[in-house]
């Protein structure tokens, strides 16, 4: 108690308070040495207990007051170092060092924000894509990235981006459970990726999924279509009308930002029998500046 005292005297005095001795003495407790000859006798206590609950009093808020001052300093701290680890791990995002990336963000597995875990299950998934991984690495770093992506959630429900990446991830574990999870998981995805729309209309990603999901659909083989009818009373199913829709969303919402939208858009036309606007979107995919692997195999 008196440590914490001194600690708010400390604290409050650089902000031009005064220190917690002359805060005391005002409140009515002696200063001086301790009680016996010059002391307070015994009525005189009495007398002055009001004046001694009054400083007590005052002692106790000091050290609540410095209780708050050391935890909000504490939380700026934190709030400061995730802020910096964000910007770090978004520059080598952005400069396409995934190894980098994901040994910076595996250190903070066990954090509590969201930003930082949705950004460690894309870091997880991106290492699993390369070549260089395993294929036993790959599953690892798969289901890895799902349990990121949940925790991302479970802290911020309104995080449009671990919506996204909690549903990427459910997707690419159902290339690792068999194909009744998958349908099933389809449900989930769907909801997912328009909760994360709904959150953030202008994410072109978010709407360019949502577009992949409609499509993988609408061209699903006969016998999934089979499979599915008869594990669920309603599978799920879409058009390349309704694929066509979300990818002219993610168009607008962000003109020209992924090679895959590009593709996807000549595709449906394709689909549609519509080869003018067929022609006009895979022109575009073919002359997209190719910065990534992904790009030039589109």
């Amino acid at each position: 108690m008196a440590a914490a005292a001194v600690m708010a005297a400390l604290l409050l005095r650089p902000l031009g308070r005064p220190s917690a001795r002359s805060l005391l003495g005002r409140a009515g407790v002696a200063t001086g040495g301790p009680r016996g000859r010059g002391g307070l006798g015994r009525s005189q206590v009495l007398r002055k207990s009001p004046k001694r609950g009054v400083a007590l009093s005052a002692g106790s808020f000091l050290v609540y007051e410095a209780s708050k001052l050391v935890s909000g300093f504490a939380e700026v701290h934190a709030s400061f170092k995730v802020a910096e680890v964000i910007e770090q791990a978004d520059y080598l995002y952005g400069s396409g060092e995934t190894e980098k990336l994901y040994r910076l963000l595996v250190q903070h597995k066990n954090s509590e924000d969201a930003e930082l875990l949705w950004r460690l299950a894309r870091a997880s998934r991106d290492l699993a894509q390369l070549s260089s991984t395993s294929a036993e690495e790959k599953r690892q770093l798969v289901y890895e990235a799902l349990e990121y992506a949940k925790k991302a959630l479970e802290k911020n429900e309104s995080n449009f981006a671990a919506h996204k990446w909690y549903a990427i991830c459910i997707s690419d574990v159902g290339d690792y459970e068999g194909i009744k999870v998958k349908i099933a998981n389809a449900f989930v995805i769907k909801e997912h990726f328009q909760r994360a729309i709904e959150l953030n209309p202008k994410d072109a990603t978010s709407i360019h999924l949502m577009g992949i999901w409609c499509y993988s659909f609408a061209e699903m083989p006969w016998y999934q279509r089979k499979i599915a009818a008869m594990l669920f009373a309603t599978p799920p199913t879409s058009t390349y009308q309704e694929a066509l829709r979300y990818f002219h969303m993610a168009e607008e919402a962000d003109p020209n930002f992924y090679s895959k939208n590009l593709l996807f858009l000549g595709k449906a036309y394709l689909k549609l029998n519509n080869k003018k606007m067929a022609l006009l979107w895979l022109s575009k995919a073919k002359d997209y500046p190719a910065h990534t692997e992904e790009d030039k195999q589109l």
